[in-house]
């Protein structure tokens, strides 16, 4: 572990004295460093990512005791650096609950009354890991997508009978490969959610749901839309726990059953329906009139056991000078958590995300020193460590559900995940790079991409004045898509909650996910650049009057 103080008052004085304020507003140019901005070093950064990506720490899975490690680490040194705690007793951490689910011995579904034999469970049918344990019966009520989303004025529950009924909604979205979609174009978006379709429909009186395939977009699709063994994986050797929200799974209270592409085409062609012609219909703008389908009745018995573990989020605080401005926040975020081991082999994590949380610690300990000179920001600087972003965002989501303080107060999130390499997307690389250009490594040397730009114009121009003293090559070509990156780190729930957001990523990469993502992999020169401009970034922010502006989609 290396000091916190490094620098000597001989050269702080040249440092600091040559440091003017930044820019009072975002439109204006910053011509000088922020204060302390030299001091995140290359060598420093690579000392706290050779310690978070050890083969001590076993991959920092969530809720392992090399996670836990990582958090009290994080912790330790966010408090040395002088940073507020902002939980329980002055602690460093934001405590949240996860819960895991287990697939029961009983699981069952029956049409009419009567048993039916061909009806199996994982050929057929398997219960969905937000479902409750119980058994649920009514006729059936189609619901096309089940989706209830005012902002785009989508209701698939309007005027719906669902008291008693059993809700049959089908899977994804309407438009769904669509790039104009009054969704999210091309990719899937939140009102897509499973637990938010079934929470509409339980709120509607619904008494079970059944979730098939989608066969107008997926057409030929008759079995299940993922296999069993992808959701309900078992008790394979090395097999990672999966963890959901406790919040939004305990919301839960009806039983919940995905069934295959045939057996929703039986339930309702006895109706005299095509499942296809269904799946049409659904897609009218403003969602359908959800009608009953008639028939005997579907009964349904889902046995699941759950369990809830509390984990952690490591948060500390810089309280702004300003009188006025300290209640609004800046947050730096960066996730801390990685897939693991398996056995013999460790996924350490060393660019996802040792590398950002790196730049964390760096970032805190610059204004530290520059506070030292009496240099402070003028808004309040959120610094945090976000638990559980391999599981789903799950750690930023928690927080969003109880921000520390009011997201309407939060100017804006910076976020770090991955920034230790040169992104490299190989020919027929797989499903990992999905939607991603094949790339070499040489010719991202000097990039970065930046996404969440087309959400704040004004934040990606602060981004790109800040650039003017690290001359990194910024790229902004990821909001759109279709690998889906500005939903797979943790700005995104800030971003669904209107907050202005930044993602700051050097790219995916052979290496990603698998353990050769080793602390030697990085390039600790270029991450120094990339931290110094967040850095710079973070304090114009800080210093300026104005708000950065969220352009609503």
């Amino acid at each position: 572990m290396k000091p916190e103080v490094r620098m000597t008052p001989m050269w702080t004085r040249w440092l600091f004295g040559a440091t003017a304020l930044a820019a009072a507003t975002l439109g204006a140019q910053t011509e000088t460093a922020a204060p302390a901005n030299s001091s995140i070093l290359s060598a420093d950064l690579e000392a706290d990512v050779r310690f978070l990506a050890g083969d001590g720490m076993r991959g920092r899975l969530t809720n392992t005791p090399g996670n836990q490690q990582a958090a009290e680490f994080i912790a330790s040194r966010f408090a040395r650096l002088g940073l507020s705690g902002t939980g329980r007793a002055g602690t460093h951490f934001q405590t949240f609950d996860l819960t895991t689910t287990q697939l029961g011995d009983i699981n069952a579904l029956e049409m009419g009354g009567e048993p039916n034999a061909e009806l199996t469970l994982g050929s057929a049918f398997y219960p969905d890991p937000t479902s409750v344990s119980g058994t649920a019966a009514g006729e059936v009520v189609f619901a096309g997508f089940g989706i209830t989303e005012e902002p785009i004025g989508h209701d698939d529950y309007r005027s719906a009978d669902l008291e008693g009924k059993v809700a049959l909604i089908l899977n994804h979205e309407p438009e769904e490969f669509d790039p104009d979609s009054v969704f999210e174009g091309e990719v899937l978006s939140e009102a897509s959610r499973t637990v938010r379709k079934v929470l509409a429909a339980q709120h509607g009186g619904a008494t079970a749901v059944l979730i098939a395939p989608d066969l107008h977009n997926h057409v030929g699709r008759t079995g299940l839309s993922r296999p069993m063994r992808n959701v309900w994986p078992g008790d394979r050797p090395g097999q990672r726990p999966r963890y959901q929200l406790a919040s939004w799974v305990n919301a839960v209270r009806i039983p919940v059953m995905h069934i295959s592409g045939d057996l929703a085409t039986l339930i309702v062609e006895r109706a005299g329906y095509s499942l296809h012609a269904l799946g049409s219909l659904a897609e009218q703008p403003g969602g359908i009139e959800a009608f009953a389908i008639p028939g005997p009745p579907v009964t349904m018995t889902a046995s699941v056991t759950r369990r809830t573990v509390t984990t952690r989020n490591v948060l500390g605080l810089i309280h702004g000078s300003d009188p006025q401005r300290r209640e609004e926040w800046i947050l730096l975020t960066a996730h801390f958590d990685h897939e693991g081991a398996d056995g013999s082999r460790i996924f350490n994590g060393a660019d996802d995300n040792a590398s950002g949380v790196a730049g964390l610690i760096e970032i805190a300990e610059a204004y530290q020193l520059a506070e030292q000179e009496g240099f402070r920001p003028q808004r309040s600087i959120l610094f945090a460590a976000w638990n559980a972003e391999e599981q789903g965002l799950l750690g930023a989501w928690a927080y969003t559900q109880a921000p520390l303080h009011p997201l309407e107060q939060t100017v804006a999130v910076l976020n770090m995940d991955m920034i230790g390499r040169n992104e490299e997307i190989p020919e027929a690389g797989g499903p990992r790079f999905r939607g991603l250009e094949p790339q070499t490594a040489e010719v991202n040397q000097n990039a970065v991409n930046l996404l969440g730009y087309s959400r704040s114009p004004e934040l990606r121009g602060a981004v790109e004045r800040a650039n003017g003293l690290t001359g990194l090559r910024l790229q902004f070509r990821y909001d759109d898509s279709a690998s889906n990156l500005l939903r797979r780190s943790d700005q995104w729930p800030f971003l669904y909650r209107g907050v202005p957001a930044i993602f700051v990523h050097t790219g995916l990469h052979p290496d990603y996910h698998t353990e050769r993502d080793r602390p030697e992999s990085l390039n600790y020169e270029k991450m120094a650049r990339i931290v110094r401009m967040v850095h710079q970034v973070s304090w114009n922010l800080s210093q300026t009057s104005d708000r950065p502006a969220v352009v609503r989609r």
